[in-house]
Parts: C-alpha cells; structure tokens; sequence
C-alpha cells in the first residue's frame, strides 16, 4: 500500500497495491481491496466496503452501508448518501445501504440517493441523480436518472433496439440475454 504523508489511514483493512492520495482520509473499520486508487480530498467512512481495483477519483465520500464490489470507476465529486430522512443529531436513524456492482462505472458529479443498486458494467452520466436501480449494463443520465440504453463491459455502447444475443462491435463481447433487474445471467 502507498500512502501520501498527508493522508489520514486508520484503518488497518487496505489491501496490497492500493494507494492512497493527498487529503485523503480512510477511517478505522472501512475495507478497501487490493490495487485501488483513493484520489486526493476522498472519504471513506468506517463500514464502507471497496472491492479490488476500485479507482474514486477526487472529492467522493463513502458513508457506511456503501458497498462497491470489483473494478467499480467513481468520478470526482460523485456524491453517495446513507440516510433516507436525515436530521442533524437524530440518534434513531438507520444507516440504508447502497451496492455497486462489478464494472460499474459513475460520471462526475453523480449524486445517488442510498438504497439503490446499481448493476454490473452499468454506467452512470455525469450529472445524474440516481433515485433507483439501475439494470447491469443499463446507460442511464438525467435527474431524475433514466435509462437510455445499454453499454457493453468495456463501455461502449450497444446499438439500440438490439436483437440478443448481441455483439459490441468495439471489443466483440456477446451479451446473451437483455439485461433485466435481476441481469442477464
């Protein structure tokens, strides 16, 4: 692990190759994976959990009950939230998890509404406001977000209106299925 000297690293859960930039501060109890990037001025709360390869460009806070599984891209400033009725001091509030999931990629700017799920290889406009699921491989911008169409694993997108299975013709994965809430698998 790296670690730029003024970071703040309290948490003793970070895994090999991961590092960690200026400003940044991980608090005791958060667990980041191998081979990440925590960019300067980021976040991360105790009971944030952050897979392996997980890039968070500057200025994203991670609050508990965030989960970001593996190779999940978070741009800068993307804000998260974990309290769906928040009140300065409201000692009965209860923490609403959010899940990213594998390969999912979210523009700057994006704020997301907790207790969302976001599926994998899905790809959020910079911009958006994220208030509901959104499907594996689901392009969705606006606020409120909405989907627009679908995005191949590396990115590009699908033609629209495709027949399945169906082929990117940037890199050549086939998707076999339309993607649905539970995925295509």
């Amino acid at each position: 692990m790296f670690k730029h000297p003024l970071a703040l690293v309290e948490s003793e859960q970070i895994g090999a190759g991961t590092r960690i930039w200026a400003f940044a501060h991980v608090a005791a109890g958060a667990r980041i994976g191998r081979d990440c990037n925590i960019g300067d001025h980021c976040y991360v709360e105790s009971g944030t959990v952050v897979g392996d390869e997980v890039t968070l460009k500057n200025g994203v806070s991670l609050w508990q009950g965030v989960i970001l599984h593996d190779r999940v891209f978070v741009g800068p400033n993307v804000a998260f939230t974990n309290d769906r009725f928040p009140r300065s001091r409201d000692r009965g509030w209860n923490v609403v998890e959010t899940v990213v999931e594998e390969g999912a990629s979210i523009g700057a700017n994006v704020t997301i509404v907790c207790g969302v799920r976001i599926g994998r290889y899905a790809m959020i406009g910079a911009g958006a406001v994220v208030t509901r699921d959104v499907i594996p491989h689901g392009l969705v911008y606006g606020n409120p977000a909405r989907l627009r169409g679908l995005v191949c694993r590396c990115g590009h997108p699908l033609p629209p209106r495709a027949r399945f299975p169906c082929s990117c013709q940037r890199c050549g994965f086939t998707l076999e299925v339309a993607p649905g809430p539970t995925g295509p698998w």
